[in-house]
Parts: C-alpha cells; structure tokens; sequence
C-alpha cells in the first residue's frame, strides 16, 4: 500500500525535478528557484528557496553525502549550493553556454557531468570544481544522465532517442539507437552492480522512459578490455502518455516513474510487476524520487505541487527492529515449515532446535543429536560454530567427527547460493541471506553486522569497488528486509 502524507505546493510554475538525500529533500522548478526540505517532517529549510538561476531550473541532484547540491539551468550555469547554510560555492559555466538540462554526481563524489541542449557534456572534476573535459552528440538535446554504482561509468539520453555508454574520457562504449521513439526522458542506473560470470565482466541495471509511452529496464555488461554490451531485459507499458521520469529504489527492488497521464506508478524491479498506480496530481507528473534512507517516494509536477508518499508495506518506523506485520510473517513462515517437515521448508538461520535435530539425523550426525539439544543450538548459533566451539564447549572429541560437521556447515551455508534466493538478497562480504541489511556510502547494500566489521578493519573501503567510503554512516534497508521477509515466507 502506498499512502500520500503530504502535498507541498511552495514553487509558483512547473516541477522539474526532485531528489532526496539521507535527511533532505530537493525540488527545482520553471520558478527559477529550487526548495530544500527536511524530511523529518518537510517544513522548507531556513535558507530556502535558492535563488541563484537566471532561468528555468531543469534538474537538481545531491552529493553522495548530501553537504551539496548541483543545481542547472537554461542560464548555462551549474550552480554548487552548501546544505547546511544554502550559500553558492560555486558557478559552473556549462562550455559554449548552452542551456543545461540535466546534471549528476558520480558515487565517490569525485565527478560531476551536465549534459546540455546542444548535446555537449561537460565532465567536472568535483573536487576542485575544474572542468576535466567535453563531449557529447549533435543534433540532439541532453535530457538524461546517470552515473553506473562503480562511477566509471554514465549513460546520457537524449531527445534524438539515443542511450549512449561513456567511460571517463568521454570515449563513447555504447549506443543504443532508438531506444525510445520520439526521445528519451530519463534514465537511472539501479545502485547495486554484480561480477558476470566471467569474473571481470561487471553488470548493471538500467532504467530508461520516453515519449513512446514506455518504461524499459536494461542490462549493461562492461568488460575493460572490450567495451560495453547493452540488452533490453523489460518493457514495461502501465501508462498511456509519455513517461517522463523515473527512479529505482536504494535497494533496487522497486522502481517509480511518472508520466504525462497524471499518472504515477510503481513497479516490482525484477520481474516488472506493477505494484501501485498512483492519481493524485492535476497535470503531468514530471519527476520521482526514491528517498535512500525512509520508505518514500516524491513525485513533482506541472500542477506546480510535490507529493510526498510513503510506501506502507508494513513499514512505519525506520527505528523499527522489526517492521509491522514482519515479525508475525516470519512467526507465520516459521510455522508453516514446522507443518512441512520442519527445516525443509526454511533458510538455515531460522531453524530452531528441532529443525537442527532433525538435519544432524539427515546428514547421519545422529550421535551429536543429543549434545545439540542440551546445549539449545538453533539454526543461527549451528551457523556460527566453528572448531574451537565444538572442542571447548561442545566437548566433540573425536577429529573426524569435528570435521564431518564443520564440512556440513559450510556446505549448509553456500545453500543459498544455488538454490534460488536471489543475488540481491545476500550480503555481499557473508554470501548468507541477509536478516538486517543496510545501505553504506557506496550505495550497496551489507548485513550490518558484517559492514561494520568490515568497516572497522578494511580502512574505511567499500567491499564492492575498493573505494574509501565517504562517511560509514549505515542507513537501514527497510524495503529490502521487507522484501527478504516475503521471499522467505513464501519459499
């Protein structure tokens, strides 16, 4: 269930763009100003409205840490504002002082890129807020831009219908002709990537909307030493008028878009299943925004107002432990695998002691039965037992018993592996399903326990692209536990 909590209606023309941080929430409009809101209970911040733009403000986008914001312009100007006094720090005059119609920061916070409507890119090196270097296309508006999760990688969409793949050096990996007949809108990458299986071939999510009504979700493989290879996975068409923006979830799971129908709606990422659609605004919905730390979305449009929404699937606190209706979930999942043949039906983690007893007995560890009752071990402490355990507390002797069972546990814990669960669904440091995930700096999302440790001994690195971490601010992935919830219900 999705629910509107509030509607902003502070911008005087058309929304243009929306985009939230960890505590803020930034829209921009055809006013020229663009309006910063706490998401604690989106009252407008002290400082705000930004007034720095000359012209219409098409596009707004967050720091990864969210001191900035990038804001740009049909001024030709990309504007640097500090979030905490709302002050300019910098001007940024887009090369050949075309308008500029969309700007994104790259995850390490190291780049920025603006994208303009003579089709030239800018590359900005963020950190001395100095241009690194040109390109683009011609013939064609920029309307779109989006950094991949590693930063290496952006892909531009333009109003010519083209998606096209840069590297750094603005050399040109990939173009997807018409993928959008009549123009792309907008396009984001989905935050998390994977290793293909080629090991050094590393993948990504896509998601892309233009006038021809659709909504598509792509596969972007990118191998160093070959380029980029780009292929269609979805096609998704619940709205009947151009789409004209869209955004995935922090965890990937689900994905927003809103279009020229007044619509809003609200997919289910991996298989493309339309969860919500959502009516609630006047005029065109012209941009979304996923929030990466609360379960909302905010949708902007040219009835000049913000909708606020919070997506209710049994999520009503984020200091929760347990979110509503989870708890009795997994009570209930847990019961219906006691009614099946007990640890069957289960993910080892959620065994309970009888479920232990009864895989001891599979595996033909019969003689350890007993010793397990006595010492209450359940699916999360068989997990975490290692040699010295079973000598010390255990008291298991014999040394091929010892390692028979280290050998069944760890065969227990790569299970999850090949036996269906779902890549995004596991931590990427453990290779377990995750039970408490949450989101790092670098956009991916770890078992907590096991990002911190992590964080405590690797320098501050992030495990997936061996980049220092911009802050070890961990933020709970309240959507994906949510999401694992359900899968382990129902499996």
């Amino acid at each position: 269930m999705v629910s509107l909590i509030c509607t902003l209606h502070d911008h005087r023309d058309d929304v243009n763009w929306c985009v939230f941080s960890a505590s803020l929430l930034a829209t921009c409009s055809a006013d020229k100003t663009i309006r910063v809101y706490s998401t604690r209970d989106f009252s407008e911040l002290p400082f705000s409205p930004l007034s720095g733009h000359g012209y219409v403000v098409h596009c707004c986008s967050f720091s990864p840490c969210g001191q900035y914001l990038a804001s740009c312009s049909t001024d030709a100007t990309t504007v640097i504002w500090l979030m905490d006094s709302g002050e300019i720090e910098a001007v940024l005059e887009h090369p050949g002082r075309s308008p500029v119609r969309v700007c994104a920061f790259s995850p390490d916070s190291v780049h920025l890129v603006s994208g303009a409507s003579d089709g030239t890119l800018a590359l900005w090196d963020f950190t001395t807020r100095s241009l690194l270097r040109t390109g683009g296309v011609t013939d064609s508006t920029l309307v779109a831009c989006s950094f991949s999760p590693c930063g290496q990688l952006f892909v531009s969409g333009s109003t010519y219908g083209d998606l096209r793949v840069w590297n750094l050096e603005l050399r040109q990996l990939h173009a997807e002709k018409n993928a959008h007949d009549l123009g792309v809108t907008c396009c984001q990458f989905a935050p998390q990537m994977q290793k293909g299986s080629g090991g050094n071939v590393t993948e990504f999510r896509l998601a892309s909307c233009g006038q021809d009504s659709l909504l598509k979700i792509w596969s972007i493989s990118h191998m160093p030493s070959t380029g980029c290879k780009m292929q269609l996975l979805r096609t998704l068409t619940g709205q009947t008028a151009p789409v004209l923006s869209c955004c995935f979830s922090a965890d990937g799971q689900m994905l927003v878009s809103g279009s020229v129908d007044k619509s809003i709606t609200v997919y289910e990422a991996s298989q493309g299943t339309l969860l919500y659609t959502l009516s609630q605004h006047e005029r065109y919905v012209t941009a979304c925004a996923f929030s990466p730390t609360a379960p909302l979305i905010a949708t902007g449009s040219m009835d000049k107002s913000v909708n606020v929404w919070r997506v209710e699937d049994g999520c009503s606190t984020l200091e929760a432990k347990f979110l509503p209706g989870e708890e009795e979930a997994s009570s209930a999942g847990r019961r219906e695998g006691e009614k099946m043949a007990g640890h069957s039906r289960l993910m080892a983690s959620d065994w309970l002691e009888d479920d232990v007893s009864s895989w001891l007995r599979e595996e033909g560890l019969d003689v350890l039965v007993d010793v397990f009752k006595a010492n209450n071990i359940d699916g999360l402490e068989l997990l975490a037992l290692n040699k010295d355990i079973l000598v010390t507390d255990l008291k298991i002797e014999s040394v091929g018993l010892r390692g028979k069972l280290i050998r069944k546990i760890e065969e227990l814990k790569m299970e999850s592996m090949c036996t269906g669960v779902p890549d995004e669904y596991l931590c990427p440091i453990t290779h377990e399903l995750m039970r408490d995930p949450v989101i790092a700096a670098d956009g991916y999302s770890y078992e907590c326990e096991a990002i911190q440790s992590w964080i405590r001994t690797k320098n501050r690195s992030s495990p997936m692209t061996n980049l220092p971490l911009q802050t070890t601010l961990l933020t709970p992935n309240h959507t994906l536990k949510m999401a694992i919830s359900r899968w382990k219900t129902s499996h």
